[in-house]
């Protein structure tokens, strides 16, 4: 089978396409996934790069629990496609069905929702034509209205967004700054907060208003002016939630900006993983800062079931084969258009 394969941490050079990959077989518990549509995030970037660090030393080569992961090592979060077969103690009936995949990997009894791993890090993942998964991680969107690609926008990005809100107990009527914006995590956050009711000011370029605004953000504020003017013109008495997958310098403003006992929930640091914060703004005013990591199960289930019903939109900024993995990661971190950069790995379902 075609799989792009990590060698190493480090630069795009490290990826390298295969057609001899060996086609793995479900064993017991496990399904085997003809993969049609896997994304770019960047978990894979980090991940590739081994950019998460570790405990006390910050510029650690390491994979996002902190140590270096096994290679070599088949890529990829997303995966949506159809079961092409089932391990022993698999129901058969499931064979065939069109099935999104949550990437997360639990193995703590004690703490279900606990993050052990994910794929295309602890375990090869979507970046290949097939993929082995336990039959538990499979879910069926086989009469969802949204197309493979659109499905494959979903699990990391929308999954990571709906955790986000979800911790920061955001709810109708509050109002969400989401950084960010325009890409994976942002706009699902800006769809997802909407539809929750929330007022969205959106963190981002002139360039991406008009896809932000038809997504349901209310305000668009032009991350390379004035935010903190910016975000009091439109909302004087401050903010209830600000969702920020940047990090960086903008971080310490986030905590001025909030409302007593608002909250700033954190699921990325592309700009930069080491912030300075006052504290004061934070505990004189009942402040929070919440990290958030992926989803739990039973917001995955709700995420499937907005799939299902074509309740979410995912905005697809452009589209490449498995074999161009490289010139799809470039184009993703150019971050010049909206949306989702999608991989076709093979048949839509």
């Amino acid at each position: 089978m075609q799989a792009v394969i990590l060698t190493a941490h480090g630069g795009p050079d490290c990826l390298v396409v295969r057609d001899d990959r060996i086609i793995p077989g479900a064993g017991s518990g496990q399904v085997r996934v003809a993969v049609s549509a896997s994304s770019v995030n960047n978990t894979d970037i980090w991940t590739r790069e081994g950019a998460y660090g570790a405990p006390g030393n910050p510029t650690a080569i390491a994979g996002w629990r902190g140590v270096p992961i096994r290679f070599p090592r088949i890529q990829g979060i997303d995966a949506v496609g159809h079961i092409d077969s089932v391990g022993s103690g698999v129901d058969g009936s499931l064979l065939e069905r069109r099935v999104l995949v949550d990437p997360a990997i639990r193995e703590n009894p004690e703490q279900p929702d606990e993050v052990t791993g994910v794929l295309g890090s602890e375990i090869d993942g979507a970046f290949a034509e097939y993929l082995v998964v336990d039959a538990g991680s499979v879910h069926d969107v086989s009469h969802s209205p949204l197309t493979d690609a659109q499905l494959a926008c979903l699990p990391t990005a929308y999954g990571t967004a709906m955790g986000m809100l979800d911790r920061a107990e955001v709810s109708r009527g509050e109002t969400v700054v989401v950084t960010g914006a325009s890409g994976g995590v942002g706009m699902a956050a800006v769809q997802l907060a909407a539809a929750l009711g929330a007022v969205v000011c959106a963190v981002s370029t002139p360039q991406h208003e008009e896809n932000l605004r038809r997504s349901g953000a209310s305000f668009v504020l032009d991350r390379g002016g004035d935010i903190a003017e910016q975000l009091r013109s439109v909302q004087p008495s401050g903010v209830n939630v600000v969702v920020d997958v940047v990090g960086g310098e903008m971080f310490e403003l986030w905590p001025s900006m909030l409302k007593v006992d608002g909250c700033i929930v954190v699921a990325g640091a592309v700009a930069g993983p080491v912030v300075s914060v006052d504290l004061r703004q934070l505990y004189l005013a009942q402040r929070r800062i919440v990290g958030s990591t992926l989803h739990t199960r039973r917001q995955f289930e709700r995420l499937v079931d907005l799939a299902n019903t074509g309740t979410v939109d995912p905005v697809i900024a452009a589209r490449f084969p498995l074999a161009d993995i490289r010139k799809a990661q470039r184009y993703f971190l150019d971050k010049s258009e909206t949306g989702k950069v999608i991989l076709e790995v093979g048949r839509e379902t």
